[in-house]
């Protein structure tokens, strides 16, 4: 099987199976989807949707957040992974929304990425989900699952990882393939336990390829 056949199947079969794709994280506009995105590093969406509404509510609007102390913040967010990194990097990174983008979220990568807290898996999810860009976010889901089921090869970093898909995914389903990956790996395609069993893309599957042989 190529390379191509697989990514042709697996796809074939997510766009039957998951028309629809988008992000578990709770949020009503930019602002409040890139704290959420922030937040959720190294921590589930579960947690960060735990924890959001009444920080969304404390800081409604960029303005807010830029005014406030980082342990102002961290009050509203020390049940999450790295409450205090995070929540320095949250107020800085109003105070540069406000101060130097004229409180618009950019819609460059590159440009999303000189803020704090916004590493290139953040500044793609927005630029994919608020923008509707062709960018592919790289988390640990992803990077999992592209390589388990082989639609990456020896991948050793997530921008690896990220070039791979991009170059065999189409442009116009890059946006929904970043979630079809990321809820595939989240509830069937598990860390330490696959479901295999119930998975509608094994005939594709590197890995329940060796597994059946093995």
């Amino acid at each position: 099987m190529t390379r191509q056949e697989r990514f042709r199947g697996v796809l074939s079969y997510f766009e039957k199976q998951m028309p629809v794709a988008e992000t578990e994280l709770r949020y009503t506009n930019p602002l409040e989807l890139l704290v959420a995105v922030i937040l959720s590093a190294q921590c589930t969406d579960k947690r960060v949707n735990q924890v959001t509404p009444a920080l969304f509510k404390q800081f409604p609007t960029a303005e807010f957040l830029a005014l406030a102390l980082p342990q102002d913040v961290f009050t509203y967010i020390k049940s999450i992974s790295y409450p205090n990194q995070k929540a320095k990097a949250l107020v800085g990174m109003a105070k540069m929304l406000v101060h130097n983008f004229n409180n618009i979220i950019p819609a460059d990568v590159d440009e999303l990425q000189k803020m704090p807290g916004v590493g290139r898996k953040t500044a793609n999810v927005i630029a994919s989900v608020v923008y509707n860009k062709p960018a592919l976010a790289v988390d640990t889901h992803v990077f999992r699952v592209s390589a388990r089921i082989g639609l990456t090869l020896k991948a050793k970093t997530v921008l690896e990882t990220e070039k791979q898909l991009m170059k065999y995914i189409p442009t116009n389903k890059v946006a929904i393939a970043h979630h079809w990956l990321i809820l595939h790996g989240r509830y069937t395609c598990k860390a330490q336990t696959p479901l295999c069993e119930n998975c509608g893309i094994t005939k594709w599957c590197a890995y329940f390829s060796k597994k059946k042989k093995g």
